[in-house]
């Protein structure tokens, strides 16, 4: 398959990108607002033509470990789920990342806490940067804010977890999962072979005694010298990732008065929100973090020595807002705004906000 060009869902894009990246195995479990993911699956079978796995796991539980299995075997294996289900993943997650099991995690949030609604929510920012599992480790977060970028974070995502042995997460959220756009799918990638595997992942478990002996993928660690080093070379990884993959689009203005920050569907209302600004004389920069983890703090600072303000816009109560402050020390007022409940604020809502700030 060359390009194509669809018009398709931000769910139906990851689907059919994992199919053509080469994808391995899809583990995952239906929950509202990201089914069309295994849906889309279903219909297409690539079992048939790629022979990528496809399997509805009896809960998010089981999901996340054949994904840890299927990881420490060196194979492109991703999951789906939406906030609740993510949360029910967290152990399987820190498994990972404390083994250097690389995988892909796709979050197409709701609203919460708890059950919450099914509508759009951008409330998991701090368990996807912060973790969520218990201990000292992060994964890579990527944010898409269209149906392009949904597609090809897949590729990027993989790319990224193989790089450095690590989880990746690609944290979406209901507007852009279910909004239908034009998408260029790129060409067919071939899934590897078992030898082209063993090659690039002398780590994987590929359960051959006799030709490499048997590699055990595990995070656990009894002797504590021994787990202090291995926690001493995932900081350094992480700070090789902080140095290497930070990603950002600064758009609008270039002589701002005040500043947006936003990310996901936040940061597509914010550019609605720059256009008005212009045209009634205001002057308005919006920097879009692509990844949440690792958060682009320089270029925040950068734009703060510009600026008199920044307004985070958000979809929760004030999470990435924390991130931002933390960036600019000081120096300006940052104020957040955001609605709950699946509510998705209007450009005009935040262009009053904006205002109050000058």
């Amino acid at each position: 398959m060359e390009n194509e060009v669809l018009l398709l869902k931000g769910n139906e894009a990851i689907a059919h990108a994992a199919i053509r990246c080469g994808c391995d195995g899809y583990f995952g479990y239906p929950i509202t607002p990201q089914s069309e993911v295994l849906e889309t699956l279903a219909l297409m079978k690539p079992w048939e033509t790629t022979g990528m796995v496809v399997v509805q796991a009896e809960s998010e539980v089981a999901s996340v470990n054949m994904l840890y299995g299927g990881g420490g075997c060196g194979k492109k294996v991703m999951t789906s789920s939406s906030s609740v289900g993510i949360a029910l993943m967290q152990e399987g997650i820190t498994y990972m990342a404390g083994a250097d099991v690389p995988c892909l995690i796709v979050n197409v949030q709701r609203g919460g806490p708890g059950l919450g609604t099914i509508q759009p929510g951008q409330a998991d920012y701090i368990q996807a940067t912060r973790g969520g599992g218990n201990g000292d480790y992060n994964v890579i977060v990527l944010a898409p804010n269209s149906v392009q970028e949904m597609a090809d974070f897949v590729d990027l995502g993989f790319d990224l977890a193989f790089k450095y042995c690590t989880p990746v997460m690609m944290l979406a959220d209901g507007v852009i999962g279910q909004m239908m756009e034009k998408v260029v799918l790129p060409p067919q990638k071939p899934r590897r072979t078992n030898e082209e595997i063993a090659e690039q992942c002398p780590w994987a478990s590929l359960g051959k005694p006799k030709t490499r002996g048997v590699n055990v993928i595990t995070s656990l660690e009894l002797q504590p010298e021994k787990m202090e080093l291995k926690n001493h070379k995932l900081q350094e990884k992480y700070r090789k990732i902080e140095e290497n993959e930070v990603r950002y689009e600064l758009t609008g203005s270039e002589n701002p008065e005040v500043a947006i920050v936003a990310f996901g569907c936040s940061s597509r209302i914010s550019q609605k929100v720059v256009q008005l600004a212009k045209e009634e004389g205001i002057e308005v920069a919006l920097l879009r973090p692509i990844t949440l983890w690792p958060f682009p703090y320089d270029a925040v600072k950068e734009l703060s020595k510009k600026v008199k303000s920044i307004l985070v816009v958000e979809n929760n109560a004030g999470q990435m807002v924390h991130d931002v402050r933390y960036a600019i020390e000081g120096r300006i007022p940052v104020n957040q705004y955001g609605r709950f409940g699946g509510i998705i604020p209007t450009p005009m809502e935040i262009l009053e906000v904006l205002k109050k700030q000058l």
